[in-house]
């Protein structure tokens, strides 16, 4: 089945925030925001704004009638900044006037006095003088001090990875408009509605009920709206609270990029202990990660680091602590793989040290490591249907790896200002959330007389297609065609208390709750087919909008069926809820069952590396991939194609940067590189791991949202392998991304 949006996105039909169809009466919202990191806020003249034709009103923190507070897990992040600010970009106040462009003439005319204050722009710094979001974490197994005394090799490193922005076609935005009695609706493009109801709700001092929030869908996401797209929501309810007029804001590109947090840039330092035979007996890292001015995901995502520190490796002594580093830069936030991503990348450089420094191939060290059946991850999980090995191996054969290996050395031999490199990439990651209460999902399925069927979830599309497997869902239960099921917008109102469409388990939670209100209808509709046909309930079924009896087709149809139904007033309407079962983490301890599953996978990366230039072209990614029993493969590989590219670009060309007073340097694309048609991968395969799937994902369909971005560590490490092969007194090292620039300078170094 193909995306269900597909045909409208092409035809530019889609609906989108700023498609909506406006009321005459709406003004326009723009953010006035911290020219500096981190000061004082002396004075504010606001006089010059206030008195241009079409400015309506100025709003600021004085202005708010609940709590000037939008901190999600820790409250430190208020709404509009009061005395101080923190990061160059912060919100000071918030302009709303006639148009967009009478705003951005009023913002231009604000005078602000700000009396410095230091800056601290990185996490190394941020350590030193002692700044922290939180305390620090850590995950522990077995005695890693004993254990570095027992091995045959001990190897000490530091990496950095930088940070990535999310960089999604849709801005942030959102149209807010008043109801009657002082309630407030809000469309909205965010990956959290309910965290935007609750924020709101908070800011504004009323109760949750008082504000809906819709989600048509989003021109992208990627974690960049599960908490980030709640201030500019909120910032328009609080002025619809006091003017009682629809306001609508849609940040343009420059503002987004320069108000909105990142990817975490992490500095991270390892120790690393092999016997002779390269297992691994010893792992330890500590991970400074770049928070931004205030907590926003950090902690969770610090957490997420830790749990995938290791990868797909079993190590038996393991230490890694994680401290979230409070610097003078936006809050920086989820993006697809959560932190796991940072961690996976320093375990990966550790290989890559001790194998640079043995002398054998980074993978003999990978091969000898991998997960096997019943081994422990350092939080205390057992490995259950692992397929780290399964997908290793069968990628080395499906792709001839021999081969791969023996092609590259006979090109390195006979050119000398092109080399190739080869990296495999092996990925285990976990799916949940890991702060198990956010595991759930709800369902409401309506059946209506004519035998149409609308569904709504907490599901928020943003190009995952996760509405197109909410449909497959319900139409393969209720046995009906697709054509008569609807996708309803997410809102708050019809699917309350939702989670936010992340952690890669949108489809298995949501999905789950789908299956189960379709099941009970079933259920129900059964029993009315049964008496219209006079047999018994159990040999019922549904399929082709058909009523089928003991696997044949009898002559009730669906539409007759549903009529019966409502004259029989049996209820057309179902509500569902799904908790993810089993799982559990006791945060004191540091240990429990956090994960439903993993998803494993190997990927083969080729590059060829321009050694005169600098610059690199990635010939082939190969990958073998854990999609269990997939319910849809074309959007699955699809998904597997862009993550893969979105990893490519964050480990080699997205090169985040800010000054030493804390302003946004890469604030255009003429500054800051993505992958284009030429950066990227020439050629992807991918073929599916033959598994029995899990029965903790919908219909056996392992998660594939986020998994996938890891494969694009691999480039790194080809690259790498090039620049070897062409100098070699290339000192190892771990700085990504591994931009042309620096490619260039290892491949002359002395």
């Amino acid at each position: 089945m193909k995306n269900i949006d597909s045909f409208t996105h092409v035809r530019g039909e889609s609906l989108f925030v700023d498609d909506l169809i406006i009321r005459q009466d709406t003004l326009f919202g723009l953010c006035f925001d911290s020219p500096k990191a981190h000061g004082k806020i002396k004075s504010v003249d606001y006089s010059k704004a206030e008195a241009l034709e079409g400015v309506v009103r100025i709003f600021t923190h004085k202005d708010v009638l609940g709590e000037n507070q939008i901190g999600g897990i820790i409250p430190d992040e208020p709404l509009w900044a009061e005395d101080e600010v923190h990061f160059w970009g912060q919100p000071i106040a918030f302009i709303v006037a006639d148009s967009e462009a009478t705003a951005k003439k009023a913002r231009a005319l604000i005078d602000i006095e700000i009396e410095d204050l230091p800056v601290i722009t990185t996490a190394k710094q941020a350590k030193e003088k002692g700044s922290f979001i939180n305390a620090p974490r850590s995950f522990n197994l077995g005695d890693t001090a004993a254990s570095f005394n027992n091995c045959d090799y001990v190897f000490e490193g530091e990496t950095f990875s930088n940070g990535q922005e999310h960089l999604y076609l849709e801005t942030q935005g959102c149209y807010a408009v008043p109801q009657e009695n002082g309630n407030i609706k809000i469309t909205s493009s965010t990956q959290g509605p309910t965290q935007v109801q609750k924020t709101a709700a908070r800011v504004l001092g009323v109760a949750m009920h008082k504000i809906e929030i819709d989600v048509i869908r989003l021109g992208g996401g990627f974690g960049g709206k599960e908490d980030q797209a709640t201030p500019w929501a909120v910032m328009a309810a609080v002025a619809v609270q006091h003017l009682n007029r629809p306001v609508k804001y849609m940040l343009n590109r420059h503002d987004d990029l320069r108000m909105t947090g990142k990817r975490h840039p992490y500095s991270s330092f390892f120790k690393i202990g092999l016997t002779k035979d390269f297992k691994i007996k010893a792992f330890e890292a500590e991970f400074l990660q770049n928070s931004g001015a205030a907590a926003d995901l950090s902690p969770a995502i610090a957490e997420r680091t830790l749990f995938h520190a290791t990868n797909s490796y079993f190590i038996p002594n393991v230490k890694t602590t994680v401290y979230s580093c409070k610097t003078n830069l936006p809050p920086n936030t989820a993006f697809r793989g959560f932190g796991g991503p940072q961690g996976m990348f320093v375990i990966e450089s550790a290989i890559a040290k001790a194998a640079h420094e043995i002398g054998v191939n980074k993978r003999q060290i990978q091969e000898a490591n991998l997960l096997q059946e019943n081994d422990e991850f350092s939080y205390g999980q057992i490995a259950t249907e692992v397929q780290a090995r399964s997908s290793w191996h069968a990628a080395k054969e499906a792709y001839n790896l021999k081969k791969l290996e023996e092609d590259v050395i006979s090109f390195n031999e006979q050119n000398n200002h092109f080399k190739k490199g080869i990296s495999l990439m092996p990925i285990a990651f976990g799916i949940s959330f890991t702060n198990t209460p956010m595991n759930h999902a709800r369902a409401l399925i309506h059946i209506y007389q004519d035998g149409s069927i609308g569904v709504s979830t907490g599901a928020v599309e943003m190009g995952q297609s996760v509405n197109t497997k909410m449909l497959q869902v319900a139409k393969d239960i209720l046995g009906v065609s697709s054509d008569r099921v609807k996708l309803e917008t997410t809102n708050t109102t019809r699917v309350a208390n939702t989670s936010p469409s992340a952690a890669s388990s949108t489809a298995d939670l949501n999905g789950k709750a789908v299956r189960m209100a379709c099941e009970s209808l079933i259920d129900r509709l059964s029993n009315v087919a049964a008496g219209m046909l006079s047999v018994n309930k159990d040999i019922i079924s549904f399929k082709e909008n058909m009523i089928w009896v003991d696997g044949k087709r009898s002559d009730l149809s669906w539409n007759q069926l549903i009529m019966q139904a409502m004259l029989e007033r049996v209820a057309l309407s179902e509500n569902a809820h799904y908790a993810t079962p089993v799982i559990h983490f006791d945060k004191s301890k540091e240990k429990g069952h956090p994960f439903a599953y993993h998803v494993y996978g190997t990927a083969i990366t080729t590059v060829t590396v321009d050694c005169i230039r600098g610059i690199y072209e990635i010939d082939a990614v190969k990958i073998v991939h854990d999609f269990g029993k997939s319910m849809n493969l074309g959007i699955d590989i699809g998904q597997v194609e862009g993550a893969l590219a979105q990893g490519i670009g964050w480990m080699t060309l997205e090169e985040i940067s800010y000054n030493d007073d804390g302003r946004l340097l890469s604030n255009a694309l003429s500054t800051y590189k993505v992958p284009d048609i030429f950066s990227a991968a020439k050629t992807i395969e991918t073929i599916p791991l033959e598994t029995g799937g899990n029965q903790m994902a919908i219909f056996k369909s392992k998660a594939v949202g986020e998994p996938p971005l890891m494969y694009g560590i691999g480039a790194y490490f080809a690259i790498q392998d090039a620049v070897k092969a062409f100098n070699k007194r290339y000192t190892i090292q771990f700085h990504a991304p591994f931009t042309p620039e620096k490619v260039l300078m290892a491949l002359y170094e002395k």
